[in-house]
């Protein structure tokens, strides 16, 4: 069980939302009770069975999809990795690369397009090894990925997220988060599949979670995930959390 120390943050999937919800199948709906609720908590990796834990994950969902995957990258110095577990279980993760002491992984395919951008003088920062457990709500993957953004454009003061990408999943990055265009198809040799760059201005991040964040399905015509990132108003507690926790 993870569950020895307090989360960075928590939230509920209420019993309307089953269906994007880790549940039983087939379970009759007239059983549901007000208090049937499933509770999700994000924490940090910073321990070696917590980081565990989270790899065991990856593993299984590149495996799902027929990537290849390369042990021991969650333990780099210039890593913060994200988890999210219900009932102890890790059900989400994702780790976030700094760009200082060492290069990030896009470099390995992408270089001369990211040295392009620290000559600008962007502070660069690339979202890597997310994976989600099938069936889990679409509120882990928006928790995740605002707790990393706090962490990098709040903390940290980085300005942009760089990410490879399959082909087939560029559509979703841009219509859910916004990322555009930054490099061309090439080969990724660390999963054995094609990849694209594409990169992303924390600044505008902000804008998309000030305007949309916590409104959940009161979001109107609005069809991306900013609406189930937290509400702008629980960024300063989630910081403190994390400048508590990091290890």
């Amino acid at each position: 069980m993870l569950n020895d120390e307090l989360p960075i943050a928590s939230f509920v999937c209420p019993t309307g939302l089953r269906e994007l919800c880790i549940g039983e199948q087939g379970m009759d709906a007239r059983l549901d009770h007000p208090l049937d609720v499933q509770v999700f908590h994000i924490r940090l990796a910073n321990s070696a069975g917590r980081r565990e834990a989270a790899s065991l994950l990856i593993r299984k969902m590149y495996g799902w999809r027929g990537y290849a995957f390369e042990p021991g990258e969650e333990h780099e110095a210039n890593k913060v990795t994200l988890y999210a577990e219900t009932g102890g279980m890790v059900v989400g993760t994702m780790s976030l690369c700094l760009d200082r002491d060492t290069r990030l992984p896009a470099d390995e395919n992408f270089r001369d397009m990211l040295d392009g951008l620290r000559a600008q003088g962007r502070r660069l920062c690339e979202p890597s090894r997310l994976a989600i457990d099938k069936g889990v709500t679409k509120r882990v993957f928006a928790a995740l990925i605002h707790i990393s953004y706090i962490y990098a454009h709040n903390i940290h003061r980085f300005s942009d997220y760089v990410i490879e990408v399959n082909p087939r999943h560029v559509m979703f990055y841009k219509r859910m988060l916004g990322f555009g265009d930054f490099g061309g198809e090439r080969p990724c040799t660390r999963v054995g599949a094609p990849a694209v760059l594409l990169r992303l201005e924390l600044e505008y991040m902000g804008e998309q979670i000030r305007k949309w964040g916590g409104l959940m399905e009161a979001h109107g015509e609005e069809r991306s995930f900013y609406p189930y990132f937290f509400p702008a108003w629980d960024e300063p507690g989630i910081t403190a959390r994390l400048l508590t926790g990091r290890s």
